[in-house]
């Protein structure tokens, strides 16, 4: 039986709306996975010190690989697409960069999942309205296995004065060419 996953996908480094397509794609294309329903694409302000607005959403996957074997696959897309991690130590921690791609495991089934590599429900998600707003539009009433709230309570509680807006369509749109105008 498949298992049911929520990917938020993030980008705001170059061609932000092609980096987006683009994993949605790769992901489309993983052995016995596939992509169920979209959200809404929304521009957000960057949290922190980071700059340029970042475009933001989420998916829903049916899959048979474990959360495990899906989170390399989603770190290999995100390499694929250019994006570059910094180590971290416990002298410096990370500090956020910009992204071509970010591509973070929201939700995998109903599992809590808390391991050196991976966290799962997403552990900063109910601190997101750039998460909580396409989540919503997705799975509402779901529960996170934690806090036994709804997408739609945590999304309702959130104090933060974060901006997210649905993204222009204009901004969406595949970019083509312009054929060349012959002159004489």
């Amino acid at each position: 039986m498949p298992h049911r996953a929520f990917i938020g996908i993030g980008s705001n480094l170059g061609d932000r709306a092609e980096n987006y397509r683009q994993a949605i794609v790769r992901i489309a294309a993983l052995p016995k996975t596939q992509v169920v329903r979209q959200s809404s694409i929304y521009e957000t302000e960057p949290v922190g010190e980071l700059k340029g607005a970042f475009l933001n959403g989420v998916i829903e996957i049916a899959t048979e690989m474990n959360a495990d074997a899906l989170l390399r696959q989603l770190l290999a897309i995100e390499q694929a697409l250019g994006r570059r991690r910094q180590a971290s130590s416990r002298r410096a921690p990370k500090r956020p960069l910009p992204r071509t791609i970010d591509l973070d495991l929201l939700f995998f089934d109903n599992e809590v999942i808390n391991s050196a590599h991976l966290v799962v429900p997403h552990p900063r998600l109910h601190e997101r309205r750039f998460v909580l707003a396409p989540m919503a539009e997705l799975a509402p009433s779901l529960t996170h296995p934690q806090s036994n709230k709804t997408i739609s309570e945590l999304l309702a509680q959130l104090k933060s004065p974060q901006r997210v807006t649905l993204a222009r369509a204009e901004l969406l749109r595949p970019r083509t060419r312009r054929p060349e105008v012959a002159t004489k």
